[in-house]
């Protein structure tokens, strides 16, 4: 009996830990390239989704400065531009122009 909880108990831990680890698949949009490249080489991509309901384009705009001035990400001013309006276009809180994702 014990043989059969361990391996149903390590079954689910896999599983759970498998689930968690799921690449992020970001809505495709124009800027999309410019975000993977510059977003995901500090954390994972699935900020953008966690805090797609409560930032709108003036808080990632304020998200997106941060991470320039005070965590030293090299992002250039014309693909700031990019990665802002992506973020607000598809990832911004209700009210934002344009669809809030194709998923």
């Amino acid at each position: 009996m014990r043989a059969v909880f361990a391996g149903m108990f390590t079954a689910c831990a896999v599983a759970g830990a498998q689930a968690q680890h799921q690449p992020i698949e970001l809505a495709t949009a124009p800027g999309r390239d410019v975000v993977e490249k510059h977003c995901g080489i500090c954390h994972s991509l699935d900020y953008l989704t966690i805090n797609s309901p409560i930032l709108d384009r003036q808080g990632w705009t304020s998200e997106v400065n941060k991470m320039i001035n005070v965590f030293g990400a090299p992002i250039n001013p014309y693909e700031t531009a990019i990665i802002i309006d992506y973020l607000a276009n598809n990832y911004g809180a209700r009210g934002d122009m344009g669809p809030k994702r194709d998923r």
